[in-house]
């Protein structure tokens, strides 16, 4: 499988992309010309970042809002994104967030919206968009997971399960994709803050799943990220 990848004829979706790793993972994306489609709750976050990144970047950048909490978000996002004749090449799923405490001191319908957004909301834009690219042999999808994947998780049991579920799911994924020349990878990163640190750990597993390098803030994890997927880009 050919392991380059030629961003300038891209366009790459990034969930979760108002701040964090979404919004460091579009202006590394924008950086080598790659289209973007920026999506998340919040449009007036969106549309400052897309602003920000047409001025830097001079690249097209589409704002698609949409809530993945909800059952419904990931075939309206996916929907919308048809509706405007865009073609996603690479799939960002970094949307999600992170309950902590005693799993029986949150509300279920809390706990829910925990699984729909890491989890059922991940699966559901991989499916959707994933047949495209595996008809053209030609994308990629980066989804973030965390390195509470590799073991249950005190006071974060539904969060670690739903990590852990992603990046089995990638590596799955990976396996099943990699004929059709669609590049799959879960980054497994620690609970980012804009100024704490985070790491990515060697594992047992195949060369080709192993992580390592530490990363301090967003940026230099989706550079990582990036690295890890695509050598040499």
């Amino acid at each position: 499988m050919n392991n380059t990848f030629d961003y300038s004829n891209s366009t790459a979706l990034i969930t979760g992309a108002s701040s964090g790793i979404g919004a460091a993972m579009a202006e590394a994306l924008a950086q080598r010309g790659c289209s973007i489609i920026l999506s998340a709750r919040d449009a007036a976050k969106l549309e400052a970042r897309a602003t920000q990144l047409r001025r830097a970047h001079n690249v097209d950048v589409d704002v698609v809002t949409g809530d993945l909490s909800q059952p419904h978000g990931a075939l309206d996002l996916h929907a919308e994104i048809v509706r405007r004749g865009l073609t996603v090449d690479l799939l960002v799923n970094n949307a999600g967030f992170g309950l902590t405490g005693p799993f029986l001191s949150h509300a279920l319908r809390d706990e829910e919206a925990q699984v729909q957004v890491n989890v059922t909301s991940l699966v559901a834009l991989t499916h959707l968009f994933a047949p495209a690219m595996a008809e053209r042999s030609r994308g990629g999808i980066i989804n973030i997971a965390s390195l509470a994947a590799f073991q249950p998780q005190f006071n974060s049991a539904v969060y670690a399960a739903g990590k852990s579920f992603v990046l089995l799911f990638s590596e799955a994924l990976w396996l099943e994709l990699a004929p059709r020349s669609v590049h799959v990878l879960a980054v497994c990163r620690d609970r980012l803050s804009q100024t704490s640190s985070s790491a990515l750990v060697p594992s047992r597993r195949p060369r080709q799943f192993r992580r390592n390098g530490w990363y301090q803030r967003p940026c230099e994890l989706s550079t990582r990220s990036r690295q890890c997927w695509c050598p040499g880009r």
